[in-house]
């Protein structure tokens, strides 16, 4: 809080609250998103995200990073694919995916390499990580989690979506530039 003491002409001492400064503040502090807050997510992903999956396919993990979305969605065919959106300006990525040895997801697309752990999203190129970005918010199971016994999992392949993406979804489109 500001205090301000003011000295009238008689001598005697006024405290005044500088009411203005301390709302000022206040409205500030609440205006301010925190990044470790979780963006709205149900038993499919994010909501009005890329980072969902839609019926007939399921969640098998999804998770957010202070800068992306993530969603690794399994088809009733057994095949993965992975669904990101890179918060700051939406651009999204929809591509085949598949389970490495360990239990984490991978993801090529182009020379990019996007890996999917309990811990983070790795994405590297050409071997060389790039960006390891921890995530705030995670849901599903990997590597570091108990992996089902064998033979639960369909072997996965890769398929090439065909369809353009659409727009960003409103809740995809600007955030910070980090």
């Amino acid at each position: 809080m500001i205090w301000w003491i003011l000295m009238s002409s008689s001598g005697s001492c006024t405290f005044r609250l500088a009411v203005g400064a301390t709302a000022s503040v206040a409205l500030l502090a609440l205006g301010m998103p925190s990044s470790a807050a979780a963006p709205a997510s149900d038993g499919q992903g994010y909501v009005d995200s890329t980072a969902r999956c839609a019926a007939p396919n399921t969640v098998v993990v999804f998770g957010s990073t202070d800068s992306s979305r993530v969603a690794i969605c399994k088809t009733p065919g057994g095949q993965y694919q992975y669904r990101g959106v890179r918060v700051r300006d939406g651009a999204r990525l929809i591509a085949p995916a598949s389970r490495s040895g360990d239990g984490d997801f991978v993801a090529d697309n182009d020379a990019m390499t996007y890996t999917v752990t309990s811990s983070s999203l790795e994405i590297s190129v050409g071997g060389t990580v790039v960006r390891d970005e921890a995530w705030v918010d995670f849901h599903g199971r990997t590597a570091s989690t108990p992996k089902p016994p064998p033979g639960v999992l369909a072997p996965t392949t890769t398929v090439t979506p065909t369809t353009p993406l659409p727009p960003p979804l409103p809740a995809e489109v600007g955030g910070s530039s980090s």
